[in-house]
């Protein structure tokens, strides 16, 4: 069997500086821990843009059904779950022919109440056959119209 000298295992182990470089310098590693960092505090400013944009929100309407009724009114059936279910909020809801285009539209006052998911069932008056209705978005700033006297 084969056994290499120490002066033979001395050579195997050194590395030809013009084959393969110098050992790593301690600025290039500095500039990795530097490049590091700053993608890591771009990753947090993603994560918490993304959570504010998606994360739980004050107002959440959700869509529970709708029905046609005939060419010129449709009834929608949603939830509204509020953080605060003392604030009063409005919701605009809407209803769109087959090709998607707006054909009667609504502003929905929820009072304040004791729950914090609430069921509201709306009749929305059309131009022409609707084929779905929806909620387009809902708010607390509550036009002052609207309010209760």
């Amino acid at each position: 069997m084969f056994r290499p000298t120490p002066r033979e295992r001395a050579v195997v182990t050194e590395r030809p500086a013009d084959r393969y470089g110098t050992a790593p310098r301690k600025t290039s590693r500095l500039l990795l821990i530097i490049v590091g960092a700053i993608v890591a505090v771009i990753g947090l400013g993603v994560a918490y843009l993304g959570y504010q944009q998606y994360g739980p929100q004050e107002i959440e309407p959700a869509r529970i059904g709708y029905n046609v009724v005939d060419d010129s009114t449709v009834t929608l059936d949603f939830k509204l779950t509020r953080q605060d279910p003392n604030q009063p909020v409005v919701c605009y809801v809407r209803a769109l022919d087959p090709d998607n285009i707006e054909v009667g539209r609504r502003e929905v006052l929820i009072s304040g109440s004791d729950n914090e998911t609430v069921r509201i069932e709306t009749i929305i008056r059309t131009s022409a056959r609707a084929g779905a209705a929806n909620i387009y978005g809902c708010s607390e700033n509550v036009p002052g119209y609207l309010r209760a006297g």
